[in-house]
Order: structure tokens, then sequence, then C-alpha cells
């Protein structure tokens, strides 16, 4: 299995960025396997969804709704609020796995590869991508 890190900057406010260049970039010329997308940070997850046509605020409005930024978490440290970015991988999960075939992602046509981060408080995050041979 081959793997290597990258880094991202999501910035100061909830954020739905699209990776998939990266993604693609990495499982390029690798023939057929899997690539696994994995962010090892405990507010921030991976989600395989449409962007640029709303969807990507969308799913921000979601998780607003369903995780407001309030001081209604018991996980307490760093701006108020901060407890949710903890929450937030049971909704979005730290991982996905793709099918790639001759070397291309196997995406559909509108799927992107996004890294979702509602914490405010650290504007650094990294992605492991892993490719497993087929």
């Amino acid at each position: 299995m081959d793997s290597e890190t990258f880094g991202f900057r999501t910035g100061g406010e909830d954020t739905v960025l699209d990776i998939t260049s990266t993604c693609a970039e990495f499982a390029a010329g690798r023939g057929d396997g899997l690539l696994h997308v994995f962010v090892p940070h405990a507010t921030a997850g991976i989600a395989i969804i449409e962007t640029g046509a709303g969807s990507d605020d969308d799913l921000l409005a979601a998780l607003a709704d369903l995780l407001p930024a309030d001081d209604r978490w018991r996980h307490r440290h760093g701006t108020p609020g901060h407890g949710r970015s903890h929450v937030m991988p049971a909704l979005v999960p730290p991982y996905a796995t793709l099918p790639v075939l001759g070397g291309r992602l196997a995406l559909g046509t509108w799927q992107s590869v996004c890294l979702v981060d509602l914490n405010v408080d650290n504007h650094e995050r990294e992605v492991r991508l892993s490719f497993l041979t087929g």
C-alpha cells in the first residue's frame, strides 16, 4: 500500500474544501484499486458531495442546524460551540474509500471529495491518501 499525507488550510470559518484534484493526482497512473481518504483529526470529516451548485453550502447549513455553535456542548475548550466540531465526525466520517479504475477515480459526474471542517480554531489540516492496488 502506498500512502502519503497532504496539508490543507481551511481558514477561520466552517468549510467544505474540494480536494478531488489532489485525490485524482495521487491515483493517476496507478491502475485499478482503492483510494482511501482519511483525515486524522477529531474535528474534521470527508464527504462525497456535489460542489459549486449550492450543495456544499447546504451541507454547512444542515450541520449548523444539527450542531449549533453555542454553549450547549460539554466539550468546552476553544471558541464557543467548539464541542460541536468533536461531534461532527459521527455525522460526516473522517474517511472515504473510492474505487479507482485505470488510474482514475470512479466518481459520479457531479461527485467531489471534500474535507469538511467546522473547527475554526485549527486552520491547518492533514489528509492521508492511501492506495491499495486491486
